[in-house]
Parts: C-alpha cells; structure tokens; sequence
C-alpha cells in the first residue's frame, strides 16, 4: 500500500506560518492534484511530502511507514519538477538510468527498467540522444522516465508542464494521464491550472493561504463548491458574482436589475449574499437590455460576451450557435433559479 496521509501538518519559517493544520486523505492508486494561486502552499506541501521541507508540526505517513523525519532518499518518492534537471552530456538512456547507477545497481537491471520506462513513455527512438537535441515536451517525459526507473511508491510532479507551450501541455496531460493508468502508481500533482487539476485528477485538493478550503473529485468541486473561493477558481471561465440583498423572501440582484428565487433556504431579511452564476448556465436574449456588450471572444465553435451591468459590474457568459451578440448590443439574461449559487457576503461560505 502506498497511500500518503498528512496529519494535523504544520509548516512554519520563523515566526511566519505557511501550512494551518493540514489533514488529508490519498488513497492508494489516487491521482490527487494540489491546485491554488500562487503562494498558497501547494508546493510547499508537497516538498514536505518528499522530505525536501522539514515538517514544523503533525505527521507524514507513506502507505504504513511515518516518513515525517524520514530522509528523503529512504522514503520511497520520486520527484518531476518543473525544470527538466537532466545532464546535458548525458544521453537520453544515461539520464534515466543514472539515480539507479548512483545506487550501485547492475548495469543488466538499469538497462531493463531503463527499456521499460522508454517503452511507456514512447522514447525508444530517443535514448542515444541528447536533452539538447530533443523537444520540451520529449525531456519532460525523460525526466518522468528517470522518476519511473526507481520504481517509486509515489510520483510527485510540482508543475511539470508549465515550460510548455499550450499545444504541448495538451500533450502531455495526456501522457500523464496514460501513464497513471498504466502503472497505477499513487501521484500528486501540483498545478495553478485549474484546467489541469480538471482533466487529470481522482480528487482535487484546493489550498488558500495554507488551508485546504475543499477536497473532493473535479465535478463534485465544479457543481457543489463549499466557498466563494473554490466556486470561483473551480470553472474555465470563473463564475460570475454579483452582490445581492435577501427581501421578502427573494433576493434583489441590482446587476440584474431584478429579483431572484435560487433554490435554497433563504436566509433572513437584509441579509447581504453574493449570487454565482457560471457562464455556461445562462443564455443571452438579445431583445433584452438589461447588459451591455462591451467585448466579444469568438473561437469557432463558442464565444465568450463580456457584459457591464447598469451597476458597474463585469460578466462574462458563454455563448454557442449560429446566431451571437455583438460588441455595443444591448441583451438580457435567460437562466433557470437552480443554476444559482448563494454566499453569504461576510463569510463567503455557501448557503444551500
């Protein structure tokens, strides 16, 4: 078994804490990604993890093993960074294999786990060259294959990919996601990208300043958010908030230039909220006027309209089909009440 739990983990520099009393969960086999905004802690955690970060406060445990003050090279991890770290006077086969030549393992071994790791990651045709003459997206994946080579418990990638071009990282979060069905290894991975965090992960974890504000799988994230702040980074583009008062059993959205009824349990009366709408929850009904087009991203088959309320405020919606706004239109919004989420404006914890 080769599951990671973190108990009640605390980071401190000096006087200043970095990571809050961090409990979570990765079971074994799990893809789990680390997703945030910069400076939230995520590869801090995960340099813990590995041992290259002291751990201040709680426990680290590998599958059965407490690694909390476990050198790293004895906890059974195995790491990709985001710069390729490979030797440019080596080939491509005496980069991978080098860890284990390091290791005092036998040239016959390295070569067998060497051919297997090419063989996965599609570098056969590849190992007697060297980084300089290969692709970002060819050395990422030797870097991988030096990781894949010491036959890890745990794979830990701390933005692997974002030294690549788009075309590229498309690419390889494909093999990535190949390769973790492939060998089934537990992996963490950490990424700013929530698109990312989308498409490769078993369960997302979503830091801030430290803390975890949600741990779940990436749709439960994306249709049941806990928070203001995982609503709003869980989605491609953001969900849109717009200030709202309860009245009467309803809540005036001046944005919106009326009243709403989400379905939820209304809060009392004067209570103050913040309404989420995605983009792809509403459609634009161009007979309205209640919005002004001020821009308009058109990308074949969807275009995005940025949209100024009476109000001031900024929103951004998701249109499809022949027939779109334009910049300088005037439209309305067409969206059902359970699309709605509500927080509350002082906490920004959801109201359900």
């Amino acid at each position: 078994m080769s599951g990671v739990t973190l108990r009640n983990v605390v980071k401190r520099y000096g006087n200043v804490q970095v990571i809050h009393g961090v409990d979570l969960e990765i079971e074994d086999g799990e893809f789990c990604v680390f997703v945030g905004p910069s400076g939230c802690g995520k590869s801090t955690l995960m340099r813990m993890v590995a041992g290259l970060e002291e751990t201040t406060e709680g426990q680290i445990h590998i599958g059965a093993r407490d690694v909390t003050r476990v050198d790293p090279a004895d906890r059974g991890v195995a790491m990709v960074f985001q710069t390729y770290a490979l030797y440019p006077h080596m080939t491509v086969e005496q980069n991978m294999g080098f860890g284990l030549k390091m290791n005092g393992v036998g040239k016959d071994e390295i070569r067998k786990k060497t051919n297997e790791a090419s063989r996965i990651l599609k570098l056969d045709d590849y190992l007697d060259r060297k980084p300089a003459a290969l692709s970002g997206g060819q050395r990422q994946r030797v870097a991988i294959g030096r990781a894949i080579v010491r036959g890890p418990d745990v794979f830990l990638f701390d933005e692997p990919l974002s030294n690549l071009d788009a075309e590229l990282r498309v690419e390889m979060r494909v093999e990535i996601a190949r390769l973790h069905k492939e060998i089934g290894a537990t992996m963490i991975y950490v990424t700013h990208d929530q698109v990312e965090a989308m498409t490769l992960a078993d369960k997302i974890v979503v830091l801030k300043f430290g803390v975890i504000e949600q741990v779940g799988a990436p749709l439960e994230l994306y249709r049941d958010p806990d928070n203001k702040f995982v609503a709003g980074f869980i989605g491609s583009p953001a969900m849109n908030f717009v200030k709202g008062t309860v009245r009467g059993g309803e809540i005036h959205v001046p944005a919106f230039g009326a009243s709403v009824t989400p379905h939820i349990t209304m809060p009392s009366d004067g209570t103050e909220v913040i309404v989420g709408l995605r983009p792809e929850h509403a459609e634009l009904d161009r007979s309205g006027d209640t919005f002004k087009v001020e821009l308009t991203e058109a990308l074949g088959g969807i275009s995005y309209a940025y949209l100024t309320a009476q109000t001031g405020e900024t929103l951004i919606f998701e249109e499809r089909g022949d027939e779109r706004a334009k910049t300088s239109d005037t439209v309305s919004l067409s969206y059902e009440p359970r699309r709605l989420y509500v927080f509350d404006a002082e906490t920004e914890q959801r109201i359900r």
